[in-house]
């Protein structure tokens, strides 16, 4: 059994501990406890993951004398919306959380997004932990402090950078996520090695489809290798003025594909990550920036772990070209009306570019889309 390890998130009085390993759900409470100037806790979740773990939860912080309320908020993107955050701001106000109390997000991604920034506007601003359920969550939203909800216009527009006090990234939880929404996140971790480390893409390319299979000492590694990067990152960029831009490779294309299926389980946020991961290559060799073969392998790569790569891979209809480079239109990289790629020089060795020749871009995508028909 793999020990636990902790990853240190240096920023200053507002720093943390992403605590990583087996079994953190049973010890919550000597974990959590410090932080409490009172034994009581707030616990925002989702039905089918409070279904899941809940329960151990409460009782790892009852072994400590914690008292926690919770409730437990529809599944899926459309909660991390208004409708989704009055639920949650309303509720923990019924609950008379003070601004001294402690939030506890226990969920995935939107979980993690939507009771973190509940928490942040809530009396002015509320401390909070995550306790992600995913493995997309454990290495990617649950660190770094973007907390927010989609609108109509898009995904994530509306939102504040709203540091947690602590993570708990249970390894044990990752057991009991169906393959899709396992693979779904492992776009967030492939992710990582092609934007800055390409020796920990090479480990991925050897040890990924045994740790898709269940083996934990590889889950927590890939776990802990990915939090190290984001957490150096978000140390040096906190507020996504330069580097921190990085860890949006993929993400251009994925949030226009994700608002054209409708935030649906069309297209699950990790499956759009590695299409665009894939598509942000294409574009960079297009570019002449990278080897014409470094497309391939990131695509040979995913399409070994039974990964959506192409345009082709998302059911049901999608908008044309034209309307998709719109969609993108409405991305936070948007910067003086200009898109923003990340783009990358070859495997590990990504950069921010924004001056992507549009014949190019409409290139891409209408070889993509022609693919689909």
């Amino acid at each position: 059994m793999t020990g636990i390890e902790r990853v240190h998130v240096p920023l200053g009085d507002r720093a943390y501990d992403v605590v990583i390993g087996q079994g953190l759900l049973a010890q919550a409470g000597a974990l959590v406890g410090p932080l409490l100037h009172r034994k009581q806790a707030a616990i925002l979740t989702e039905t089918r993951v409070a279904g899941l773990h809940l329960p151990a939860l409460q009782a790892g912080l009852a072994a400590s004398g914690i008292a926690a309320q919770s409730h437990a908020l529809a599944p899926g993107e459309a909660t991390k919306g208004w409708a989704g955050l009055s639920e949650a701001v309303e509720w923990l106000l019924d609950a008379k959380v003070e601004r001294r109390d402690i939030v506890i997000a226990l969920g995935g991604g939107v979980i993690g997004d939507l009771a973190g920034f509940a928490a942040a506007i809530l009396r002015r601003g509320v401390r909070f932990v995550q306790v992600p359920s995913s493995l997309l969550a454990q290495v990617d939203s649950s660190v770094g402090g973007k907390t927010g909800i989609n609108t109509r216009h898009g995904k994530n527009l509306v939102g504040a950078f709203h540091q947690p006090s602590l993570v708990l990234a249970d390894i044990d939880l990752l057991d009991s996520l169906p393959a899709r929404d396992f693979l779904a996140g492992y776009g967030e971790v492939v992710k990582y090695g092609l934007l800055g480390d390409a020796a920990f893409f090479e480990w991925l390319e050897r040890n990924a489809p045994a740790m898709a299979h269940g083996d934990k000492a590889l889950r927590q590694y890939a776990v802990r290798r990915s939090v190290e990067m984001k957490a150096g990152i978000v140390a040096r960029d906190e507020t996504e003025q330069g580097e921190r831009a990085l860890l949006n490779l993929g993400h251009t294309f994925c949030h226009a594909l994700e608002a054209a299926t409708g935030y649906s389980d069309r297209l699950l946020h990790g499956e759009g990550v590695a299409i665009g991961c894939a598509l942000a290559f294409e574009l960079s060799a297009r570019m002449g920036l990278c080897a014409q073969e470094t497309p391939s392998r990131v695509r040979a790569h995913l399409k070994r772990m039974g990964m959506a790569t192409d345009l082709r891979d998302i059911p049901g209809e999608l908008p044309g070209r034209d309307a998709l480079i719109d969609l993108m239109g409405q991305d936070k990289k948007v910067q003086d009306g200009r898109l923003r790629f990340i783009l990358a020089r070859g495997v590990g060795d990504a950069f921010v570019c924004d001056d992507v020749p549009g014949g190019l871009l409409q290139a891409v995508l209408d070889d993509a889309l022609a693919e689909r028909r």
